[in-house]
């Protein structure tokens, strides 16, 4: 998902399929590597940081936010400006993430916040700061038949993928209804998408830019509540409106951002991982809201971890006399629980647009800003033609590839 989903994801403009693919791979590699660190400080055992499955899971995660923020930058810094970027974003993503996993004891066991709302409004946050006239220019956003069918590549990886990426730190019956939700979350958003962007259309045509897209923001809507008691209707209802959010965002509010508030959002970041994983925040807090133990059973305390009975409670003897073990937690109601679900996604907006709107006025210095004076800094993709050296295996006029 991360080296070929995201990477092609980002190839259907004509001029930056060579950047893109290149750039990704050495943001994910920068960033996986960050994380293990950052996230690793959070948790470190008698002044080690322990790797494993599990952290290598999570900082593949953690790489994410980096390349959903590169897609609202895309043709607009340069590749030093985007390593200085992955460094303090993965910085302040970590710090985000422990603040809402381990302080707030929320559950997100897709990203929909910590992941993907993070990484969406930190980027437009940097591009608003990096706004500049001339780089918007409409070439730039030309697309052509081959780099719309790479792109659709993209989608598809990440399409298949998804259920897995937001079941993976799941374990039994937890990973069991991510996947399931994930999935009829994902098919309900693709039918609508289809449906929508005909109709929304100007032509009456289905639009190659809103469905290799819109098609995927079921899995960013679904993923907070992924392991949660959605049952089947509820996961393929937020598929449906996740994909009606994703369509008349790239049709009516991203040429507006544009417009009137000097975002220029390159691949849509907002439609895909901004609206669905704050619509997909909002959905968690009401699930969380009807949770107890009639529902979940004693699995209930392992999803919330401080709605667990407090140590030493009558409530918590009686479940460790049943031979079940739970770890202790505040005791909180399933409306407290609801409220933390609302506070982790406000503070997860004001931690990434802040952090965006400063890391653009660093990446703004001179020293590292040379995007006024060259835009290029890789080959272009749309050149005519490649020619190798004769050698005596070829003929000079059979050389043009």
């Amino acid at each position: 998902m991360v080296f070929i989903g995201f990477g092609f994801l980002m190839t259907f403009l004509k001029k930056y399929g060579y950047r893109v693919l290149g750039l990704n791979i050495l943001l994910a590699c920068i960033a996986v590597q960050w994380g293990i660190i950052m996230q690793g400080l959070w948790h470190h055992r008698h002044g080690k940081i322990r790797v494993g499955i599990t952290s290598l899971i999570k900082a593949e995660f953690g790489s994410t936010t980096v390349l959903i923020s590169h897609g609202a930058l895309l043709g607009k810094v340069n590749p030093v400006q985007l390593v200085v970027m992955t460094m303090i974003e993965i910085t302040i993503f970590g710090c985000n993430e422990h603040l809402g996993l381990e302080i707030y004891k929320v559950t997100d066991i897709g990203g929909s916040i910590f992941l993907h709302t993070f990484g969406a409004y930190f980027g437009l946050a940097v591009s608003f700061v990096i706004y500049w006239k001339k780089l918007q220019d409409p070439s730039k956003d030309q697309t052509m038949g081959h780099s719309d069918v790479f792109a659709v590549i993209g989608t598809i990886i990440l399409w298949i993928f998804w259920p897995s990426f937001n079941s993976a730190l799941g374990l039994g019956d937890d990973r069991h209804r991510a996947v399931i939700n994930t999935y009829l979350s994902l098919t309900s958003c693709t039918i609508t998408s289809f449906a929508l962007a005909s109709i929304v259309d100007e032509k009456d045509k289905l639009n190659m830019i809103h469905l290799q897209n819109a098609a995927i923001a079921g899995g960013v809507a679904i993923g907070t509540s992924a392991n949660l008691m959605t049952q089947p209707y509820g996961a393929m209802i937020i598929g449906c409106l996740a994909g009606v959010f994703s369509v008349l965002g790239y049709r009516f509010l991203t040429p507006f951002l544009a417009k009137c508030c000097r975002i220029h959002d390159t691949c849509g970041v907002n439609n895909v991982h901004g609206m669905p994983g704050i619509y997909g925040a909002l959905v968690s807090a009401i699930i969380a809201s009807l949770a107890s133990e009639d529902t979940y059973g004693y699995n209930l305390y392992e999803i919330f971890g401080y709605m667990s009975p407090p140590a030493h409670s009558s409530k918590h003897e009686d479940i460790q006399n049943n031979m079940i073990e739970i770890k202790p937690g505040q005791g909180r109601t399933a409306s407290l629980q609801a409220t933390y679900q609302l506070i982790a996604l406000a503070t997860t907006l004001a931690v990434a647009i802040g952090g965006g709107i400063a890391t653009g006025l660093i990446l703004k210095l001179p020293f590292l800003d040379s995007s006024k004076e060259d835009g290029q800094f890789l080959e272009e993709s749309e050149e005519e033609g490649h020619y190798l050296p004769p050698c005596s295996s070829h003929r000079e006029d059979d050389t043009k590839v």
